[in-house]
């Protein structure tokens, strides 16, 4: 051991020595320097790695965040605003908004006292409440209005969840609290999920149901979300700014910031979207909180989510027939149930799914479950069927030409066209010669051969035609073998078919 020792120390003088007389390139000493460990009393003699040699930072907190977000395997690929946005909002002229730079202290003060989110006065958080009040107005009484019937919902479950009820406005920021909306790199719904983050958080996607539209389900997959997204960075306003763009993001923002953790720190660091989202986030809890001071007045909604129920749906129907069966638009029921992308409510076992609608409907529904689904079928019997005769697998037969046969004559006999004779057996022209074999294509007892009865007697709306082709026999042959009766068809008249 102690021989060990002294050649580990010999090694590492000489290497210094040589580092020193010798000032060798940063390559040559990153190759040639070693260090030495010492682990549970034993030396360990390991290559210098960059960072010991380039004094390159370290941020093992910031690690930490890594490892935390690799568990939870998210990737949000960013959000577009559903805001109108100016490039330069300092540019803009801002003088005759009512809203003085103190008064708006004290109020974002007072904001800040009673929520966990950091809600400081600063320039730009002054300048974005005063776009929204004076280019924003009647936009924002509309939100407003709409969000009578969603922050009851979504109070509902953030209280559930512990999450901040002040994260309600998140959807604002997110959606226009429009359930239907769908951003340009495909995040969808009230909370703006990317597919595979919705399906990471239970939300169910398929051809007939996205669950991300889904007002309830979505709300509580976001609650769960940023619950996660807390657990990582223990601070609300981190939490906002990794569902906008990711956690990868936000750690890349406090490593360039030089470790900070401040949001306003590493907001020159974020991406350009997730600058603005937080300050987003917070004009809207401003603006809700003093809007009576700023005048705005928002109607009363006529819908409202406590006056709705809903019915487990027990056979398929489509909202048309709803609509129908219970004299309602189907506006109405797009409106209450944006999660059906097709308008269809499906039945699959193992997957209930929910007809949610106004009390007094759902009453109506329920007490006339089975005549509305019995409607419901009737309707959709109604729809075109496929031709079974069209669904009968093809074969083919060899019919070989006798004299006296033409394409014409053929294709009657077996209820196809010229064109596609000649298609099957690669024929340029219509000229066919004794003996010829031809590939015919049937399908089943669609394709018959010629009647073995030499006569037929005329029914009602019976042709020329119509006989012919049932019984393999030209029009030109019925006039010629039938001379005397063929001009004019009459029910009950004989026709000679040979």
């Amino acid at each position: 051991m102690n021989r060990i020792k002294k050649v580990s120390l010999c090694v590492l003088g000489c290497s210094m020595f040589a580092a020193t007389a010798q000032q060798p390139a940063v390559e040559t000493v990153l190759k040639d320097t070693i260090q030495i460990k010492q682990l549970e009393g034993n030396l360990e003699i390991q290559p210098v790695k960059a960072s010991d040699t380039l004094g390159m930072a370290t941020f093992p907190e910031v690690d930490t965040y890594d490892q935390r977000f690799q568990e939870l395997l998210y990737s949000h690929d960013g959000f577009e605003y559903m805001f109108d946005r100016e490039d330069e909002v300092e540019d803009m002229d801002l003088s005759d908004v009512e809203l003085s730079t103190d008064t708006l202290k004290a109020r974002l003060q007072r904001i800040n006292q009673g929520t966990p989110f950091q809600i400081d006065y600063n320039p730009i958080l002054e300048n974005l409440i005063k776009k929204k009040l004076k280019y924003n107005r009647v936009y924002l009484e509309r939100i407003m209005t709409l969000s009578d019937y969603y922050f009851p919902l979504f109070e509902e479950q953030l209280d559930r969840f512990d999450v901040p009820l002040e994260m309600k406005y998140l959807a604002i920021v997110e959606s226009a609290l429009d359930p239907k909306i769908k951003s340009r790199v495909g995040a969808t719904g009230l909370w703006q999920f990317m597919l595979p983050t919705g399906r990471l958080m239970g939300l169910e996607v398929d051809s007939y149901v996205d669950e991300r539209m889904d007002p309830m389900k979505s709300t509580i997959a976001a609650c769960k979300y940023l619950n996660k997204l807390y657990d990582i960075y223990e601070d609300w306003d981190l939490a906002l700014a990794a569902y906008n763009s990711g956690a990868g993001n936000v750690n890349k923002a406090i490593r360039r910031s030089g470790g900070r953790k401040n949001y306003w720190n590493l907001r020159p660091y974020l991406p350009r979207e997730t600058a603005d989202y937080v300050p987003q986030f917070q004009a809207m809890m401003y603006l809700y909180t003093y809007a009576a001071e700023h005048g705005f007045k928002p109607q009363r909604p006529s819908r409202l989510m406590m006056g709705t129920d809903t019915v487990l749906v027990k056979k398929k129907i489509h909202f048309d027939h709803i609509a129908q069966a219970l004299d309602v638009d189907t506006e109405m029921i797009q409106y209450y149930n944006p999660s059906y992308k097709l308008d269809i409510i499906p039945v699959i076992e193992g997957k209930p799914h929910y007809l949610r609608l106004p009390k007094d409907q759902i009453a109506s529904f329920v007490g006339n479950e089975e005549k509305v689904y019995a409607f419901a079928k009737a309707e959709s019997e109604k729809a075109e069927k496929p031709d079974p005769n069209l669904l009968v697998p093809q074969s083919s037969i060899t019919y070989t030409v006798r004299k006296g046969d033409y394409l014409g004559k053929i294709a009657n006999k077996y209820r196809v066209n010229v064109s596609q004779i000649k298609r099957w057996n690669g024929l340029r022209s219509n000229n066919l010669k004794i003996g010829q074999r031809l590939k015919i294509m049937t399908r089943g007892s669609v394709a018959t051969t010629a009647s073995t009865s030499s006569t037929y007697k005329v029914k009602s709306g019976d042709s020329l035609w119509e006989i012919g082709k049932k019984h393999g026999v030209s029009v030109a042959q019925l006039k010629k073998l039938n001379p005397d009766k063929t001009s004019t068809l009459k029910p009950g008249m004989t026709l000679n078919l040979k």
